[in-house]
């Protein structure tokens, strides 16, 4: 009896480290999914203006994400990417979110590139997250080719912001909102 229960415990104890390790491992295959796609994001970046390839590599840090998004007079997009702590070699994973209402119509597939100014301006972002609103634009893109120019209130403190659409369209006016926070699954 004694050797039936310590065989029990250990199969339990064996499948519990077991779980633990396959969790682990899914959290780092998909931070590699971000790593990569923030990689392969700002080669299309510098591909597209290669100044900002010498502007990333004097700022303090950076921020990449990939969001998909659909819109028909109400809109929504959503996805993932990174803060990259130069400094440090340390890579906050992080969600976004945006919602728009307005005149529009669109599919489109969109990068965005932050490059902070300032280390507390990264800290604050990673921090608290961001939010900011928009305007009128009108884009599209194909096969990784983009025209076009956006407006709107595409501000951070002590930042500056791009975006790049991959594929899609997107055209119209709109009041959108777009929320960056930490993610809690993958930090």
């Amino acid at each position: 009896m004694k050797l039936h229960t310590l065989l029990t415990g250990a199969l339990v104890a064996l499948s519990l480290v077991a779980g633990g390790a396959s969790a682990q491992t899914e959290k780092e295959k998909k931070q590699a999914e971000v790593v990569k796609a923030t990689q392969a994001g700002l080669q299309k970046f510098y591909k597209a203006n290669p100044a900002l390839k010498d502007a990333v590599a004097k700022a303090p840090g950076y921020a990449v994400f990939t969001s998909y998004g659909l819109s028909f007079l109400i809109g929504g997009a959503g996805g993932s990417g990174l803060v990259h702590d130069k400094k440090t070699g340390k890579n906050v994973f992080m969600d976004m979110a945006q919602a728009s209402v307005g005149v529009q119509i669109g599919a489109s597939e969109t990068d965005t590139l932050i490059i902070f100014k300032n280390a507390a301006a990264m800290e604050k972002f990673i921090k608290d997250g961001w939010t900011y609103g928009g305007g009128a634009s009108a884009q599209a893109g194909a096969a990784g080719k983009t025209a076009g120019s956006g407006a709107g209130e595409n501000v951070i403190a002590d930042a500056v912001y791009y975006t790049y659409s991959k594929n899609g369209f997107q055209a119209g006016g709109a009041v959108a909102g777009t929320k960056f926070w930490k993610s809690d699954s993958l930090n």
